[in-house]
């Protein structure tokens, strides 16, 4: 075997590797989405009022994209394996500060909203920046695939401490047996994110400033796009079992549905992948009707179980979407190699969202003793973000066409 060869062969089997290892990663982090299985054990046992255990949850997603802008950063002198290192490590971190505080409020935000935050942050751009960059032709199925962990995270994580909680384990200690296991298996999977290949040099890769990018209206688009979706899309999972336990279903079906929007979630971000490359940015819109749709069907699916976990897994499948779409339509419009700088500007709209969508879910509640208002305002803020996402110049008419096309394979140029 020739030298050339023996480096193709090397190169590939790296990419894959790093695809494994980002999944991986991904899969531990994602366990964020199982947070609304903790809320009723901090409330009855810890006295966190609603809205209390929502703020934490929103600072988790507050930091975690914040984190990213500075992680994207040094991307370009650590590389992948560390920053994802580091990722890990302050996930651990947080979570055994969260374990030694006793369930005092101040002790679980400062731990899993701040430095867990931080980790999920360092963690989440290593694994999409390495997906985009190892797989730049298929860039939606790649980011798909990666980011179907976190999707699916919540799964893993919520089939697991709902036993302990059952069982009546003290939530402190379910934190520091997260900090223990999960934190050892993200630092072992970052040993396997390899550098991804040089990308071109020059002008084309350099990144434009805050200012242009604002000044562009396909980012504008993106980042509204981000918060409706993402806003509707936090106040469910952060209130998720309590809106069924509002419904008076059992805490058992209540808790099933956090599993059901997960498995939506997972196979949500590798479907949206696929459509993302076949319909390109078309999928953006189309992405915020089926949300918006399923957000709304949860006012009378709560009252039965099985279509309370339907709907879930609906809103699942829809939410996916946002964290497959705007990474590809950055990488398409930008260039794979500045997504790790251009993404996160995009992703601070999730943030913001993080913030916002779950704290007024429990203020809401907190405020009428129904969830009924708060997922009407979560379905409203998402309809709204399909208006505002979709690209009018071309009509209603022209674009629908056109995205029949680009499905069905028959126009590239729909694809854009």
């Amino acid at each position: 075997m020739s030298r050339p060869q023996a480096e193709s062969k090397r190169a590939v089997l790296r990419g894959w590797l790093a695809l494994i290892g980002s999944f991986a990663i991904l899969t531990g982090l994602g366990g964020v989405y199982a947070w609304s299985a903790f809320v009723p054990a901090l409330r009855a046992y810890h006295l966190f009022t609603t809205a209390q255990t929502q703020i934490v949850f929103g600072t988790v997603i507050a930091v975690f994209t914040l984190a990213m802008v500075g992680a994207g950063r040094l991307l370009k002198w650590w590389g992948p394996r560390f920053v994802s290192l580091a990722g890990g490590l302050l996930f651990a971190c947080g979570y055994w500060l969260a374990s030694q505080s006793g369930g005092g409020f101040a002790g679980v935000w400062a731990g899993i909203g701040l430095l867990s935050g931080a980790g999920i942050g360092f963690g989440y751009v290593s694994a999409i920046a390495s997906a985009v960059q190892w797989f730049p032709h298929r860039k939606g199925l790649a980011v798909g695939v990666v980011v179907a962990g976190f999707g699916g995270g919540a799964i893993v994580l919520s089939q697991w401490v709902e036993p302990l909680l059952a069982a009546r384990m003290p939530v402190p200690d379910i934190f520091r047996l997260i900090a223990i296991y999960y934190g050892a298996a993200m630092c072992l999977a970052s040993m396997i994110l390899f550098r991804p290949p040089a990308g071109p040099t020059g002008e084309a890769a350099q990144t434009p400033g805050v200012k242009a990018l604002m000044r562009d209206p396909f980012f504008r688009r993106l980042v509204a796009g981000m918060f409706c979706g993402t806003f509707a899309g936090l106040l469910v999972i952060g209130n998720l079992k309590p809106i069924g336990l509002d419904g008076h279903l059992s805490a058992s079906v209540a808790s099933l549905a956090i599993s059901f929007l997960a498995a939506g979630n997972l196979a949500g971000r590798v479907v949206w992948g696929w459509i993302s490359d076949r319909l390109g940015y078309r999928a953006i819109p189309l992405s915020l009707l089926v949300l918006a749709g399923s957000v709304a069907a949860l006012i009378p699916a709560r009252y039965n179980g099985s279509a309370f976990a339907a709907i879930a897994m609906l809103v699942g499948f829809g939410f996916g979407s946002c964290f497959v779409l705007y990474a590809a339509q950055v990488a398409a419009r930008y260039g794979p190699p500045l997504l790790p700088n251009v993404y996160p500007l995009v992703f601070l709209a999730y943030g913001f969202s993080g913030i916002c969508g779950p704290a007024i879910g429990g203020w809401l509640f907190d405020l009428t003793s129904s969830y009924e208002m708060a997922i009407l305002t979560s379905a409203g803020v998402v309809a709204a973000g399909v208006g505002l996402v979709w690209p009018w110049r071309e009509g209603w008419a022209e674009n629908a066409l056109c995205g029949a096309k680009a499905f069905a394979g028959r126009s590239e140029q729909c694809r854009r």
